[in-house]
């Protein structure tokens, strides 16, 4: 290598400087032969491979090769790319036109939306709005099983809902877990329901503690095989899962009502609560939910959606590349310390993805204005949305 660089210098040196060797170098000849004819000296030629490593090196840094994702979200104005990064509770009206007029990314589905409809009903909505959106929409609900069902809860979807992961368990361990995983799967998509916001992966062992009645109920390992076995049955469904509530609720409180801190160790957290999200990232899961809990012991002073250092641990030190959704940004643990706008602006600093909300007007505005004004780096906004759309490709929701 120091011998090439030595030759090329040379050639330079004596084409610039017009200087003479026993040779003529008119034509930069260097030593009788051209600098063209040293670089391009042959398949066999050792300096001719340096220089074939070495363009190929230059050429590799100069033009990464940019994933489907990030193709598409180059070619979307700002607007397009802030809508993609919304994943807004379903309306009550004019659900295709308000996913027109803010590009948005995806849907989020309550009981409410199915309490009095028919699947026939909800399978046309979806097809409907899916017809009139310019890229195809996540519509995702909360189907975990148990106290939390949002379509098997009624009996036009199913006779009875789906039981929690808990007692599947304890029924007939994994094995019970995965067919009815594969049942639900199917039954989502049979609608048009591509993500379920699904599975929980914390580890509680208290049973006053919030989520406990929600959780597996078992160590950290099992837990890990029960992640991997969710996401096994939904993928020959192409079902999107979203494993939550990262980096574990262990036996903290309900953020849906007020403030949780999480006074834990790193060493506790990663020696139990973030062994199952480890194990879903090897395996391939496309996106993480993050809570809205403290966790202290990685920032005490913003709550783990808002947080640049938890979203700088899953991604540097867990190696997920996916895609980031927040917690229902309408939960009181957030809005009553910032307010719509300002914790959607804050979402996206954090450096979340997917924005999950209720009202979306305010939030919108307030992530438009803070990148005109430069507060957001435009740059986050591609970034985002570019892992969103990555995930639609991956879920066939974006033709190839």
């Amino acid at each position: 290598m120091k011998r090439l660089i030595f030759l090329v210098i040379a050639a330079l040196l004596l084409v610039s400087c017009g200087g003479q060797t026993s040779s003529d170098t008119s034509d930069g000849v260097l030593g009788g032969a051209s600098l063209d004819s040293v670089v391009s000296a042959g398949e066999d030629s050792a300096v001719g491979d340096e220089v074939s490593d070495v363009t190929s090196d230059v050429t590799s840094e100069e033009a990464p090769i940019l994933s489907k994702g990030e193709m598409l979200a180059e070619s979307l104005s700002l607007e397009e790319r802030i809508g993609q990064m919304l994943l807004a509770a379903y309306p009550d009206v004019n659900a295709a036109e308000t996913a027109q007029r803010y590009h948005l990314g995806g849907y989020i589905m309550f009981g409410r939306e199915f309490k009095n409809s028919t699947p026939e009903e909800i399978t046309s909505n979806i097809a409907s709005i899916q017809s009139a959106s310019g890229i195809p929409m996540l519509f995702a609900v909360d189907e975990e099983g148990g106290t939390v069902c949002r379509v098997s809860a009624y009996t036009q979807f199913r006779e009875s809902r789906f039981l929690s992961p808990r007692s599947l368990f304890e029924k007939g361990g994994l094995e019970a877990i995965e067919a009815e995983e594969r049942e639900k799967a199917a039954l989502l998509s049979s609608l048009g329901i591509n993500v379920n916001m699904a599975p929980v992966c914390d580890v509680t062992t208290d049973k006053s503690a919030f989520m406990y009645k929600r959780s597996l109920g078992q160590d950290a390992e099992t837990t890990s095989e029960f992640v991997r076995t969710v996401l096994d049955a939904n993928k020959n469904a192409r079902v999107g899962c979203v494993l939550k509530h990262f980096p574990g609720y262990g036996n903290n409180a309900d953020t849906h009502v007020g403030i949780a801190i999480d006074e834990r160790s790193l060493d506790e957290l990663a020696g139990r609560d973030l062994i199952p999200f480890q194990a879903g990232i090897d395996s391939g899961c496309g996106a993480i939910l993050v809570s809205h809990t403290f966790i202290n012991c990685l920032d005490p002073d913003y709550p783990a959606t808002l947080s640049v250092g938890v979203h700088e641990y899953l991604r540097n030190e867990m190696g997920f590349d996916g895609v980031i959704v927040t917690d229902d940004l309408s939960m009181q643990a957030i809005t009553d310390l910032y307010g719509e706008g300002e914790a959607a602006v804050l979402a996206v600093l954090a450096g979340n993805d997917l924005l999950c909300c209720g009202s979306i007007e305010t939030r919108y505005q307030a992530i438009l204005d803070a990148v005109n004004s430069g507060r957001i780096d435009e740059s986050l906004i591609t970034s985002a949305a570019a892992r969103v759309l990555q995930w639609k490709y991956e879920l066939g929701l974006i033709a190839e």
